[in-house]
């Protein structure tokens, strides 16, 4: 197996901002590549380019063994696409819809009716194929929208912003559609501000910040690069929160955050069976009164704020601008 998607040096500027700035990709083939960072951070701009929508200014870029630059023709047959707004038409039914694009596709009538039904079995909306999509839910629309990318079943599949809007429902919907697509061998490289999004569905995450690659990984491991697991110590009076950090503190493998509004504390810890039964001993013996007390994995919001100092954003419509090309 290769690398579906490459990047090498890949660069793009808009007037005095640098969008992309040296991006250096890797993507295997079947696999997922979550492209996390802030607003400004370049995902679209990214993703824009490797789909043939922006010509780079510097590097170089090939997606499905095919250079974006020399030979974008080629790569567009071998590519999907879903932007942030869906492109279903509300008049049509679900059926009519995935039909229109195999037309505009250029399949013949017969065989754009079979990739329909394909498509319609595959995403679970046989059951409403023949409604108008005016009424699907919001999570049914996106499925929907992510069929017609597929209708000639491209080698890789990218994605802006997926369920961006949809309740937790309908995100689960299209996390579902999405885990099925990648068990039938499709590359996907996706946008998204939802970390829990990328932590369900991303093999690899790429967090971007002001254009550049600062940090790359499973979920897995950006997480151990902040400590691996943590303590939290939730205390009943504030004014014990010195004696537990000190208590805290012996136990711990990094600096002891101190949360003084909440009465909380946390940690970084190495062996987290021995260090939770001892900070609950050393805890008890000073007679510190605890109202709760745990050990967890730091979260990708906690990487994502240690690698890019921001916190991560909720997700949100773009504006009309950025849709034309001004870096995300």
């Amino acid at each position: 197996m290769g690398d579906a998607v490459l990047t090498e040096g890949l660069g793009k500027r808009f007037g005095t901002k640098q969008a992309l700035d040296g991006l250096d990709l890797a993507v295997p083939e079947g696999s997922v590549l979550g492209l996390l960072g802030p607003n400004g951070a370049g995902k679209t701009t990214a993703v824009r380019v490797l789909t043939t929508l922006l010509r780079p200014d510097a590097g170089r870029a090939e997606v499905g063994g095919h250079d974006v630059a020399r030979d974008p023709t080629a790569v567009r047959r071998a590519i999907g696409l879903t932007g942030q707004h869906t492109t279903v038409d509300d008049i049509l039914t679900g059926r009519e819809n995935l039909v229109m694009w195999g037309r505009l596709f250029h399949l013949p009538q017969r065989a754009a009716a079979r990739r329909a039904d394909e498509l319609l079995e595959q995403f679970g909306l046989t059951d409403a194929a023949d409604r108008r999509a005016k009424t699907y839910s919001g999570g049914m629309r996106r499925r929907l929208d992510v069929a017609s990318s597929l209708v000639l079943a491209p080698r890789v599949f990218f994605l802006d912003e997926p369920t961006t809007g949809l309740d937790p429902r309908n995100r689960g919907e299209v996390w579902a559609a999405l885990r099925g697509l990648v068990a039938g061998g499709t590359t996907v490289v996706m946008t998204t501000q939802y970390l829990d999004e990328a932590d369900q569905l991303a093999d690899r995450i790429a967090v971007l910040d002001e254009g550049r690659k600062v940090a790359e990984g499973t979920p897995s491991e950006l997480k151990s690069r902040i400590g691996g697991d943590r303590i939290d110590v939730l205390l009943r009076d504030a004014d014990d929160l010195p004696a537990a950090a000190d208590v805290l503190a012996r136990a711990a493998s990094g600096p002891v955050e101190v949360d003084a509004p909440l009465r909380r504390l946390s940690a970084p810890v190495r062996d987290r069976v021995a260090a939770l039964t001892g900070v609950v001993r050393a805890l008890d013996h000073a007679g510190l009164t605890v109202e709760d007390i745990g050990v967890r994995r730091p979260t990708l919001d906690e990487v994502f704020l240690h690698l890019t100092g921001k916190p991560a954003a909720p997700a949100a419509k773009q504006s009309a601008q950025n849709e034309i090309g001004v870096p995300a």
